[in-house]
C-alpha cells in the first residue's frame, strides 16, 4: 500500500520458477548433509583406531620396558646357576650356603615366571637360528646333524617372543675323504 492508501501491484511470480531453483537448493544441502555425516563418520573411525593404536603401543612399550629389565637379570641369574652346579660338590657348610641361594634362585625364577618369561630347553632339539645361537660345534656320528648337544646360556621367552637366543653347541657330522681335492691328492700319491 502506497501512502494515500492505494495498492501497489505487486508482480507474481510464477510458481515453476521457484519451485525448480528451492528443488535443486534442497538436494545440494542434502549432498552436502552427506558429505558432513561421511566426514564425520570417517572422523569417528579414525578416532577408534588411534585409540587403539595408542592402546597397543603402551602395551608393546611396557612389554619392551619389562623385556630390558629381564634381559639385564638374566646373565647374573645364570652366573647364579653355574654357581649353584658347583656347590652341590661342595663341604657341608658351603652346601648349606648353597641350599639357601638355590631357595633365592627359585624365587626369582618364579618371579620371571609370574611375569610371562619362561625358559625353554635345547638339548635334543634341532637347531633353529630363531631360537638358537651356536657358539660351538661338536663332530658326532651317533645322533642327527643340527642337533643342540650342549647349552651354555638357556634361552628365554616373553610371552611368545623370544628375548634371549639360548647359546649352544651343535653337532656336526664328520667330514668324509673322498672330495675332488682329496681325489687329485691320492692320484699324486699314486
Amino acid at each position: 500500500m502506497s501512502e494515500n492508501g492505494e495498492d501497489i501491484p505487486v508482480e507474481e511470480v510464477p510458481q515453476e520458477e521457484v519451485v525448480p531453483q528451492e528443488e535443486e537448493i534442497v538436494e545440494q544441502l542434502r549432498k552436502e548433509a552427506q558429505d558432513f555425516k561421511d566426514k564425520y563418520l570417517r572422523s569417528l573411525a579414525e578416532l577408534e583406531n588411534s585409540r587403539k593404536r595408542l592402546a597397543r603401543e603402551k602395551i608393546e612399550s611396557q612389554s619392551y620396558a619389562i623385556q630390558n629389565v629381564i634381559l639385564d637379570l638374566l646373565p647374573p641369574l645364570d652366573h647364579f646357576e653355574q654357581a649353584l652346579a658347583h656347590a652341590e660338590n661342595a663341604e657341608t657348610t658351603i652346601s648349606g650356603w648353597a641350599k639357601g641361594f638355590e631357595m633365592i634362585l627359585q624365587q626369582l625364577k618364579q618371579v620371571l615366571s609370574d611375569h610371562g618369561v619362561t625358559p625353554f630347553d635345547s638339548v635334543g632339539e634341532l637347531f633353529d637360528p630363531h631360537l638358537h645361537e651356536a657358539v660351538e660345534t661338536e663332530t658326532r656320528d651317533d645322533i642327527p646333524e643340527g642337533t643342540v648337544t650342549f647349552e651354555f646360556h638357556k634361552g628365554y621367552k616373553l610371552g611368545s617372543r623370544i628375548i634371549r637366543a639360548a647359546r649352544v653347541r651343535v653337532a656336526t657330522k664328520a667330514k668324509e675323504n673322498n672330495g675332488p681335492q682329496e681325489q687329485n691328492e691320492q692320484i699324486k700319491e699314486g
